[in-house]
């Protein structure tokens, strides 16, 4: 079972496959062979199973207060369909975000499903793969002969839960029979052992979520440690997949300069040569939005977070709200200092972006 997490503790990482303790099914969901298949699996593990008829009408989680109800909710899973089949646009990772889960169990204190899931944050994962996978066809038949990229990762870590559902493998395997589609995803976890026979044909770049010492330490509880990390990046790129890296968020902090050289120095130290040709790298600015840094402090009272809206600008999001992100000096700094090390270290590599 998982543990419940103390949000003032650093350090508490998740070595051990997820495990829910408490798993819910929509009605539709028995309609699917992949929903009858979970199903069937979680009642030979011992595992609560509850009907519902629709995930809004989740009521009455166990525990004796907000505090542990919340963290229940991040160890409940629902067996559900994805209904809404238009793809959200994912810029500048892909064109297209895929959604075959939302939520995730880790207790990242920065996150932004921190305000999309709100009051629910359950994980949810979609049984319905047949319809997703239709919808995805018919975007990239419009698109068509462009390459066409999806982004598997907007509204879940799919790794976290992929070794009980098997979804990713099978949207791998999907896309690397694609003529035209290609899928991406990151990751904070290292549970990626039945994904390296995955026929992916080169077509899915597996990218995980790295950072510096700092800011796993205070903010990623419930993930798995860097070190498990790249050694899972290490397998993946012996696997044959194209394979990057996403530092996010990027956090400015005592050391921070250091922090990151250490990070960079620590990653190339650990991977094997094969793995450093055709890597790629993203970088994220830390950002929040005033909305989520209610519902953080709510959660994790005790975050070492800086959320002063006065250190940072002003940034019109996409949704309609302001975030708020790093001055441009620092911005420039951030990006420079990183590049700087990234090329120091892997002179092959490209960056993707910086945002």
């Amino acid at each position: 079972m998982s543990t419940i997490l103390a949000p003032q503790k650093a350090g508490i990482f998740l070595v051990k496959p997820f495990v829910p303790q408490l798993v819910y099914v929509e009605p539709r969901a028995l309609d699917y062979s992949l929903g009858k298949q979970l199903v069937n699996k979680f009642e030979n593990m011992g595992i609560e199973i509850r009907e519902t008829t629709s995930h809004n009408h989740i009521r009455n989680l166990p525990g004796e207060n907000d505090f542990q109800r919340y963290r229940m909710a991040k160890s409940t899973l629902v067996l559900g369909l994805r209904k809404t089949l238009k793809f959200d646009t994912s810029k500048p990772s892909a064109e297209y975000a895929i959604p075959f889960a939302t939520g995730c169990m880790g207790h990242c204190h920065y996150c932004y499903l921190q305000t999309t899931m709100g009051s629910k944050p359950y994980i949810r994962t979609y049984v319905n793969l047949e319809d997703i996978f239709e919808s995805a066809e018919k975007y990239m038949s419009e698109r068509a002969p462009d390459i066409t990229r999806f982004e598997a990762s907007c509204t879940s870590d799919i790794v976290g839960i992929d070794h009980l559902t098997h979804t990713l493998k099978h949207a791998i395997e999907y896309f690397g029979k694609s003529k035209y589609g290609k899928l991406r995803f990151v990751t904070k976890f290292a549970h990626v052992d039945h994904l390296l026979d995955a026929r992916h044909n080169g077509k899915t770049r597996f990218r995980f979520s790295i950072n510096a010492d700092y800011v796993i330490k205070y903010f990623e509880p419930g993930t798995s440690p860097l070190k498990d990390r790249i050694e899972a990046a290490a397998k993946v790129a012996q696997a044959g997949y194209p394979l990057g890296f996403i530092v996010a968020p990027i956090y400015l902090h005592e050391g921070w300069r250091e922090g990151y050289h250490d990070m960079f120095e620590k990653l190339e130290a650990s991977l094997p040569d094969a793995a450093k040709k055709n890597v790629t790298f993203e970088f994220i600015q830390h950002r929040f939005t005033k909305p989520a840094k209610r519902v953080i402090q709510k959660n994790y009272p005790m975050t070492k977070l800086e959320l002063d809206e006065s250190k940072r600008k002003m940034k019109w999001g996409r949704y309609g709200i302001y975030k708020y992100v790093y001055s441009k000096d620092e911005q420039n700094e951030m990006k420079q200092t990183l590049e700087a090390s990234m090329n120091e270290f892997f002179p092959q590599a490209s960056l993707e972006y910086f945002t």
